[in-house]
């Protein structure tokens, strides 16, 4: 083995935080309304689950959440991380379609997604020539890569 190579040992906690902000960005695209039990069935979780969560997210100022509220809404970082998870996710579709001629594998692209740095993705980005849709017709937000 390589002695320059170093294992990554990531946190389960800030992936798991990072699939609550993604399912809420992805359910704020479709216009749908935001609730504890909308966001519960999309993560397979249960209700206590989602209020605990909101609680940290809340805390961690990534979401406005107050118990009772029927909605919530994401801070300006909690938008920014929710919103690099879903890019994160449609560029690694598009790559395993278009690019490596494989079927689409959610798992693989969501085990992946919470480790891409920045500047991965944007390479990622530019080597697909900036798709503007992933696969299932949903819009890629727009990276730094995009706007040069």
């Amino acid at each position: 083995m390589n002695s320059d190579e170093e294992l990554y040992l990531g946190t389960a906690e800030s992936e798991h935080i990072e699939m609550y902000l993604k399912a809420i960005w992805h359910m704020r695209e479709k216009n749908e309304k935001v609730k504890v039990s909308s966001i519960a069935k999309i993560l397979n979780v249960r209700q206590p689950s989602v209020v605990q969560m909101l609680h940290k997210l809340n805390d961690a100022n990534l979401v406005d959440y107050e118990k009772g509220n029927a909605e919530m809404n994401l801070t300006a970082e909690g938008e920014k991380i929710g919103e690099r998870m879903i890019r994160n996710t449609r560029l690694l579709e598009v790559m395993m379609k278009e690019a490596l001629k494989i079927e689409i594998d959610e798992e693989m692209a969501c085990g992946i997604e919470h480790h891409m740095k920045d500047i991965f993705t944007d390479a990622l980005c530019t080597l697909l020539k900036h798709p503007r849709y992933c696969p299932h017709g949903y819009d890629i937000p727009m990276g730094n890569c995009c706007k040069e």
